[in-house]
């Protein structure tokens, strides 16, 4: 049984990713207390001791505004943190999977979708961090997967860690009572993050390099949310609920969507957004018509 080691092994993504495939790899998930990153004996010790085939290295401050406030710390886990893994994966011949994101087109002026082949200008710390990563990791590893994702979406599991996404903001919302405020200058691929768990592990069995990976979008965020609320049978409501934010990137909309063309060679495909939506909702049984 080949071996799979995750760091940021308690969030979002890795938790579900570890309940999917427990049985099928030897996993082993550590969060921040069981591996402190940016602690680089403690890296090499951990890969060392569990010889995994693959790194899938999740762990990082995804966090904009901490990101942007803190912008040492998040340098020293998202970058500093990500080089002492490669350096230990290149040492025990672990191959890494490194996620990276979207955002390293945040500050590109050109609208998206962005292919491999565009130049990248993020313009917070977070995008910068990611892509100076990218880039340093190229240089310690030649067996190495770059996938940036686009924003996962899903719902709240026991026992599973959860992050702000479009799907769990708009019901926290509606069960507050608050009304959700949307730009209709807004535009990013949003993945349903199940459909990102079965099709990541695919990637161990393509050539090494960089790709795009996620499901493509053509509505604004407006009218995803919207969308949202249709499908859960809350049409009468919307008008109540949604509210257009018409200033919000009006001047200078903001389109971080990616192309996945290259991926889809090598037969890694995606529901879109708005068909991954109607998935989720209909598998949590949130439709209340």
């Amino acid at each position: 049984m080949k071996k799979i080691l995750l760091t940021g092994g308690l969030g979002f993504f890795c938790s579900r990713f570890f309940e999917r495939y427990k049985n099928e790899y030897e996993i082993l998930a550590v969060g921040k207390d069981e591996l402190n990153i940016t602690d680089k004996e403690k890296v090499f010790e951990v890969i060392e001791n569990f010889k995994p085939n693959y790194v899938i290295h999740a762990a990082a401050i995804a966090v904009t505004d901490f990101c942007n406030k803190n912008p040492e710390i998040a340098r020293k886990i998202n970058v500093e943190g990500a080089v002492n893994v490669a350096k230990a994966c290149k040492k025990y011949n672990s191959k890494l999977l490194f996620i990276s994101t979207e955002q390293v087109f945040n500050g590109n002026k050109e609208l998206g979708p962005y292919s491999e082949e565009d130049i990248p200008i993020p313009n917070t710390v977070y995008g910068q961090n990611k892509l100076e990563a990218e880039k340093l990791l190229k240089d310690i590893l030649d067996e190495l997967w770059i996938v940036r994702f686009t924003w996962l979406f899903g719902l709240s599991d026991r026992n599973k860690g959860i992050a702000s996404n479009i799907l769990w903001d708009t019901i926290t919302s509606i069960i507050k009572g608050e009304k959700i405020y949307a730009s209709p200058y807004e535009f990013r691929g949003m993945t349903y993050v199940y459909d990102m768990i079965e099709n990541i592990i695919k990637v161990f069995n393509i050539p090494y390099g960089t790709y795009h990976i996620g499901s493509t979008n053509d509505m604004s965020r407006y009218d995803v949310v919207k969308h949202i609320l249709s499908e859960m049978g809350l049409e009468e409501r919307i008008d109540k609920i949604l509210v257009k934010d018409e200033q919000k990137y009006k001047d200078a909309p903001r389109d971080v969507r990616l192309s996945t063309e290259k991926i889809k060679k090598y037969g890694i495909e995606f529901l879109t957004t708005k068909e991954a939506i109607s998935k989720c909702i209909k598998e949590y049984k949130l439709n209340f018509k």
